[in-house]
């Protein structure tokens, strides 16, 4: 890398590891904890590149954006905060920051914006938007995790478009959260959030009073698969003709709606009216992860609204990220509301967490009992138990491919392991084209090590 860095962070250690870093990629660095400094030294001429945290000592890091981009159009910042918030996303975004990323943030990962930041030609940044009114400083969509950053990413840069919208997850992940925040803070925000049913849809001027209602605001279809045939042509004929004040409509599903569209539950010309601009919302398992700082957030919450003061230690909070969660962060709530009711402590600890989870929610029983097992009977085993952590829930759509894929990455890696990694002698021992074995390992993301056979 070649140029000049500008760190504005009030964390030493931060200042330190990042001024080494870039120093022995080529940069020159100037770091300060001072907001005022980082702003004298970007009216002077300085940098190009800022790298700044949010909360300072002398301001806010986001709310010094517009001038810089006054005072030097173009100069790229990227912004660093610990506050893991959908709110930062979207607020890095409005004030045009070249990129967002969360503490604590992976070094290597920051180094490579930054790198990219360098050697963009960026033009001058459009004029300010308007003032937006006051907003709420806490949504319930928060994590640290990749996924959600990355989500966080993607709400920010469609929220203000006009193009159709399609949110798929599990029940529970919050998609609904998501609906109602991309029109809380979006152009739209002054016009109506419009829910949208089948019998609304069926009505003879269903169509005709729902866009009359929703005055280029939102409409929302929950579940779009599960509507009629009936409703969902009345529904393609709106988004064909929606009028003078058009507006952004937006559906859900937990449902694989491609695998719908070939059922024929869902009209073709539908699905490829909506699902253009897609955000998919990962499952509680899928970013275990975020499950201390949610439930850290829950607690808040909870005492707030009168419970007592609690607090978790560390077995809790283990018992919780190795929970299943079929019923996703709604689950992860609830559960903490309870705790937050029924701790025989101040301080809530793994046998609370277990006495309101039940008897799943524990470690693996010991393998040594299992000794003579077969193979069937330890997948059938280990079925039943993922069966009964989704409780009277069936789970999600596409468990045979999702199983099948579990069995045969371990097979692949064993018996590439017991071939010493030679893929000729590895297909021959699982009986597959070796053009099929290179297809899977690729497709799988195996490691291929070569090293002395076993055999």
């Amino acid at each position: 890398m070649d140029g000049t860095v500008l760190v504005a962070d009030d964390d030493r250690t931060i200042r330190t590891v990042l001024t080494q870093a870039l120093t022995r990629a080529g940069c020159k660095v100037h770091a300060t904890s001072s907001l005022t400094t980082l702003m004298r030294w970007v009216g002077e001429g300085k940098g190009d590149v800022v790298i700044s945290d949010v909360m300072m000592p002398d301001g806010n890091g986001l709310e010094m954006l517009p001038k810089i981009q006054a005072d030097r159009p173009g100069l790229p910042v990227i912004v660093i905060s610990a506050q893991n918030t959908i709110m930062t996303a979207i607020r890095a975004e409005e004030a045009e920051a070249y990129d967002y990323l969360p503490k604590p943030f992976d070094l290597p990962e920051l180094m490579k914006r930054t790198s990219k930041a360098l050697s963009a030609k960026r033009t001058a940044s459009a004029p300010a938007r308007e003032e937006t009114q006051e907003r709420p400083e806490e949504l319930p969509l928060i994590g640290r995790s990749e996924v959600m950053q990355t989500l966080y990413r993607l709400i920010a840069r469609v929220m203000n478009t006009d193009l159709p919208l399609l949110v798929t997850g599990e029940s529970g992940t919050g998609k609904s959260l998501i609906a109602r925040a991309i029109h809380d803070f979006s152009d739209r925000r002054t016009l109506p959030f419009v829910h949208v049913d089948g019998a609304s849809l069926i009505e003879l001027e269903g169509p005709a009073r729902l866009l009359a209602q929703a005055k280029g605001g939102m409409l929302v279809i929950d579940e779009l698969a599960d509507l009629p045939e009936e409703a969902q042509a009345r529904l393609v004929r709106m988004m064909d003709a929606p009028g003078d004040h058009a507006p952004r409509f937006l559906a859900s599903s937990q449902r694989d709606l491609a695998a719908a569209m070939e059922a024929g539950e869902l009209r073709q010309d539908l699905y490829y009216r909506i699902c253009g601009t897609a955000l998919h919302v990962p499952a509680l398992r899928e970013r275990v992860e975020d499950i201390p700082l949610l439930a850290e957030h829950f607690l808040t919450r909870a005492e707030n609204e009168g419970a007592p003061h609690r607090s978790m230690n560390e077995a809790a909070r283990e018992a919780l990220r190795h929970f299943g969660w079929p019923g996703n962060v709604r689950q992860l709530e609830n559960t903490v509301r309870r705790l937050a009711l029924t701790a025989r402590g101040e301080e809530i600890t793994e046998a609370d967490v277990n006495a309101v989870l039940g008897p799943h929610s524990g470690p693996e029983p010991s393998s040594a009992g299992f000794a003579n097992e077969k193979l069937s009977e330890a997948v059938g085993r280990h079925l039943q138990r993922y069966f009964d952590l989704h409780g009277d829930m069936l789970p999600p759509p596409g468990l045979y491919m999702r199983l099948l894929r579990e069995v045969e990455t371990p097979l692949i890696e064993i018996a590439l392991a017991a071939t010493g990694g030679n893929q000729a002698k590895c297909a021959d021992l699982l009986g597959i084209n070796r053009n099929t074995l290179r297809k899977k390992i690729t497709d799988l993301d195996i490691e291929v090590t070569r090293r002395r056979k076993l055999m």
